[in-house]
């Protein structure tokens, strides 16, 4: 891919556009996230174009114990705190969580610097900041934050909760619900998050030297940290960490606004009714939210067009047409939010989407991985590998670059001992077997043992098929354990909940274990030690494992209607997980009439409309919409998808108007608004456990309403 040369309009935009095309290793990836690149050579650019690594080649790389310093591990734990209240937030709202990587790469890249400054100003610097420390930092912060998603907190964790369970059709008894506790949440998370990190060690040469995998977000978080300590680099940094931080204070004290106007149930900016008061009924507004704003210009366009179209097909069409049938599809004395009325189709034909869009990425990754797998088998078999196993050079056909020499001797240089991954996978299944049974009774531990005899090969598979596409199927994965754990152990013995602690499991490992192998990926591209990235990783999974549940646990005691359709924090994934494991102990019999038929056709639907997007050309593919993205506001409403369109509508105008200076700032202005936004989460926590409440109720009403209630208290 060719550097950006878009010109700028004036004088100090064409310093910033001739910044970001000096910079452009890093612009040029940063968009690689999941979902894009398929099947690209997101790793090309070292080859191609000048070397990355003669830009370094005058720096000594420092050894794996410089790279692990305290600073990086304090910015680490701070990141790690705000990103984690982001990603909670965004868990218990809609359950669409953009990548977080070039936030918390430049943040780690501006909090050090401003470290270093400081202690260069009063003589204590002894060392200088690498850009191996800042993919220390990335890999720390990343990992940390992955526990707030794969934790399970707005989805199977919850979803075990006696909250949720009173929302689900049946399964409520005392055997197969377990309400979230502070220490139980810790414990599980420390039990079942660390395996995935020995799964695959053996096997990082071979995926990332022989086989070359792309790992597309690996190497755009790589060729980030390698901008920006370059001095282009460096200069634009700092002008996106000011544009971060301008958006961030607005979005900050824009929440704190808000926060004045919601004295009551739908009191507040969030329930304006800006469409009208019919469409705000349907769920159909804009919520004045500065984060999904923020997640719309991160998010590919085809992704917010997705959810807009999915939210107009349902609350625009179907639910109103699915309504008028009240009294003759399901019974008419019942409430909206029942699941033997009308949210029985909300759910499940969301599920229908989700379990449809799932099992063809599933299938069609498994493909490509066992055809790239044995593409790559073949094309090594007939020719000698540039490494040996023993880690000395041999010849080999291809001729290796300066930066592919450099890189592969240094990741080879810091083994992992085999002892230690295997070793460590065994300690850590022997525990878990043995103790994960004491917090779940109903897993019972030979359920434990078949995961973790078969999570390796799924680990593997889930991060090969990363590495050619980067699509992580970790969440895949975890509803196949639903269904094949909870058919096994059967309702009548727990299978709710075997079901969602056996996601968790699946979950954590292959998530984990891919997780891992990005990083490697990075670190491989960065000439960071593959020892201090698994050191790296295993103290940031660690800090994951307390922050994540203590977050969850803030929001939890704060927000007692956490959980409930309609408020602020539906956790719209915790009722579809829950529904999922009573469809796989259970059946279908309890769905209301024509609900099952829908399902069917909207899971054909699901995988017909991924196939003609795989089979049509490029051209026409990118207009056709994801059913994972449309299944989304099926459950929760449209509101968030108007504040996302609104993101991209913006990203494309600045595009139109100056290329260069939207790709190198829009990410900055996108997470100044997230991260504002979710940060005012914490003081709103603070001051609802307090007991501190706003001082003013706006409420919009219509006008015969508003007669009713100025002549109820004597004011007409």
């Amino acid at each position: 891919m060719a550097p950006h040369t878009t010109a700028g309009g004036g004088g100090g935009a064409e310093d910033e556009v001739s910044e970001a095309a000096a910079a452009s290793p890093a612009l040029r990836h940063r968009h690689a996230g999941k979902g894009e690149g398929l099947g690209g050579n997101g790793g090309a650019g070292a080859d191609g174009q000048a070397s990355v690594e003669r830009v370094f080649a005058d720096k000594a790389v420092p050894s794996w114990r410089e790279q692990l310093t305290l600073r990086a591990f304090v910015v680490s734990a701070l990141l790690a705190v705000m990103f984690s209240v982001i990603v909670m937030k965004l868990n218990l709202t809609t359950g669409i969580i953009p990548s977080l990587n070039v936030s918390a790469g430049l943040l780690g890249f501006f909090f050090v610097r401003m470290w270093t400054a400081a202690a260069e100003r009063m003589g204590f610097l002894r060392q200088p900041f690498t850009r191996q420390e800042n993919t220390v930092i990335q890999t720390c912060v990343v990992s940390a934050y992955g526990i707030a998603f794969s934790g399970g907190f707005g989805s199977y964790l919850f979803g075990m909760s006696d909250k949720i369970a009173k929302q689900a059709t049946e399964a409520k008894d005392a055997n197969n619900i377990k309400d979230p506790h502070l220490g139980w949440m810790i414990g599980f998370l420390f039990l079942v998050s660390f395996i995935g990190l020995f799964a695959l060690v053996p096997l990082r040469k071979i995926m990332i030297v022989d086989y070359k995998l792309t790992y597309p977000s690996g190497t755009a978080t790589a060729y980030l940290i390698n901008g920006f300590h370059t001095p282009e680099g460096a200069k634009l940094a700092k002008k996106q960490v000011k544009t971060l931080g301008k958006y961030f204070v607005f979005s900050f004290f824009w929440g704190f606004f808000q926060w004045f106007y919601t004295a009551g149930d739908e009191c507040g900016f969030k329930n304006f009714p800006t469409l009208g008061l019919e469409a705000y009924n349907n769920r159909f507004f804009f919520d004045f939210s500065p984060t999904y704003v923020g997640v719309g210009m991160i998010c590919p366009y085809i992704v917010n067009v997705s959810v807009l179209l999915g939210g107009f097909l349902s609350w625009g069409l179907m639910w109103p047409l699915i309504a008028k049938k009240k009294g003759s599809w399901y019974p008419a004395n019942l409430e909206d939010s029942s699941l033997h009325g009308l949210q029985a189709y909300r759910v499940f034909i969301s599920i229908a989407l989700i379990l449809g869009d799932g099992l063809y990425n599933f299938i069609k990754v498994l493909i490509r991985t066992i055809a790239g797998f044995i593409s790559m088998v073949q094309q090594n078999s007939k020719s000698m590998l540039p490494v040996s196993d023993n880690g000395s050079s041999m010849s080999s056909m291809e001729a290796v670059s300066f930066d592919d020499e450099r890189r592969i001797e240094n990741f080879l240089k810091d083994q992992i001992p085999k002892s230690v991954a295997y070793g460590g996978y065994v300690a850590v299944a022997a525990i878990s077997i043995g103790t994960l049974p004491q917090i779940f009774p109903q897993l019972k531990w030979y359920y434990i043992l078949v995961a973790y005899v078969v999570a390796p090969v799924l680990a593997f598979c889930n991060a090969y098929g990363s590495g050619l596409t980067d699509w992580s199927l970790a969440s895949t994965y975890g509803k196949l354990a639903i269904f094949v754990f909870g058919a096994w152990a059967g309702l009548s013995h727990g299978g709710v909940l075997v079901g969602l602690a056996a996601c968790g499991v699946m979950m954590s490992i292959v998530s984990t274990a891919s997780d891992l192998m990005q990083d490697f990926k990075t670190g491989y591209l960065t000439l960071a030690s593959p020892r201090s990235m698994f050191i790296s990783q295993v103290i940031g999974t660690g800090m994951g494992c307390v922050i994540g549940p203590c977050i969850f646990w803030l929001f939890y005691k704060a927000f007692g209607d956490i959980g409930e359709s309609g408020t602020e924090y539906p956790a719209p994934y915790a009722i579809v997980y829950r529904n999922m494991a009573i469809l796989g102990v259970d059946g279908f019999g309890s769905l209301p009439k024509n609900c099952l038929i829908l399902c069917y056709i909207f899971f054909a639907a699901a995988i017909t409309i991924n196939l003609v997007r795989d089979l049509t050309p490029y051209k026409v593919s990118r207009f056709i919409p994801l059913p994972m993205a449309m299944a989304i506001p099926f459950y929760i409403g449209s509101y968030f998808a108007i504040d996302m369109f609104l993101g991209s509508a913006i990203l494309f105008v600045w595009e139109r108007l100056n290329k260069a200076k939207a790709d190198a700032f829009g990410p900055a202005v996108a997470s100044g608004l997230i991260c504002g936004d979710g940060i005012w989460t914490l003081p709103q926590s603070i001051l609802a456990l307090a007991k501190v409440q706003p001082p003013i109720c706006m409420k919009f009403l219509s006008r015969s309403t508003n007669a009713k209630v100025d002549s109820f208290l004597g004011l007409s």
